[in-house]
């Protein structure tokens, strides 16, 4: 029973959290991408460049070549990726058409005399939405099949195919919008990139150290002393030499990050250490100790 409502509150989250993401990208396209002719990539920024050569609608094309992506989802990629794109496919442009109106009434209050303000807030509203849209596991179709496609048969990793899907869009544009708006519009699409990222990944708080070395009892006995760093003793075999020895393996907070670093160096400074941002971390025996996690 509390499975069962442990995974209804997950789904209503998930879906509070790609309406949400679907409602504000489509009102940062409505606000500020449209009118200001920034193409950003996606089936939207393909709607843009026809919109401006033969004036299709925009909405409507979005939702004709969502269904159609959609289509080619279900042969390529089959029922089970595609299961998570096909509320995105038609939600999208119905988002589009609701959230015209308040576009239209806060329109007139986003004029700005220095365009870069005006790609800066497309790129960081839209990588919220799409950050939310992620996060609950969801798409809006489009050019998201496009990537899954580069990434099933080209194994291009999802996070390039993306980048070469949108910048494709955004250089198709050149011939028609100019190079001005192009570099705008390649501006947007970092900032976009950058938030979506914060948003799915998190914000590194603390990092993780992989040290070996051959003094880890005096590094080990140092961080006892500390009293408020938890470390685990990992086993460990040299590839080529074979030799037995032990890594250790500590988290610790952004803010200590140098402190720690100069305490391994002070006691080896012949030391191999590896250092990685972490975005999250559970449980732990020091866990109660360490208020950044």
């Amino acid at each position: 029973m509390k499975s069962k409502k442990l995974k209804r509150n997950r789904i209503l989250i998930e879906m509070s959290l790609f309406i949400l993401g679907t409602f504000i990208v489509a009102l940062t396209y409505n606000a500020l991408v449209i009118p200001n002719n920034i193409v950003v990539g996606g089936t939207t920024g393909i709607g843009i460049i026809f919109n401006k050569l033969f004036g299709w609608n925009i909405k409507m094309f979005v939702l004709l070549s969502g269904i159609a992506l959609l289509f080619i989802s279900f042969i390529f990629l089959g029922y089970k990726k595609t299961r998570r794109t096909i509320v995105g496919t038609f939600l999208y442009p119905i988002m589009l058409a609701v959230t015209l109106p308040l576009a239209n009434l806060i329109t007139p209050y986003l004029k700005f005399d220095d365009f870069i303000v005006i790609t800066i807030l497309s790129g960081t509203f839209m990588g919220l939405g799409f950050g939310l849209i992620y996060k609950a596991r969801y798409t809006t179709g489009g050019i998201d099949v496009v990537m899954q496609l580069l990434n099933k048969y080209l194994k291009i990793p999802e996070g390039k195919a993306s980048k070469i899907a949108n910048l494709s869009v955004v250089l198709v544009a050149l011939p028609v919008n100019g190079v001005t708006s192009v570099v705008y519009s390649a501006i947007t699409l970092i900032y976009e990139e950058i938030v979506t990222n914060k948003i799915t990944i998190g914000i590194s708080d603390s990092k993780v150290f992989f040290v070996y070395t051959r003094r880890i009892d005096d590094i080990r006995d140092a961080l006892v002393r500390n009293g408020r760093v938890g470390f685990t003793i990992i086993p460990t075999v040299g590839g080529y030499s074979h030799y037995k020895g032990e890594m250790l393996m500590c988290v610790i907070s952004t803010n200590n990050y140098y402190a720690f670093k100069q305490i391994v160096l002070d006691i080896d400074p012949n030391a191999f250490f590896v250092i990685n941002d972490v975005y999250e971390v559970n449980g732990g025996y020091k866990k109660q100790h360490l208020p950044f996690l």
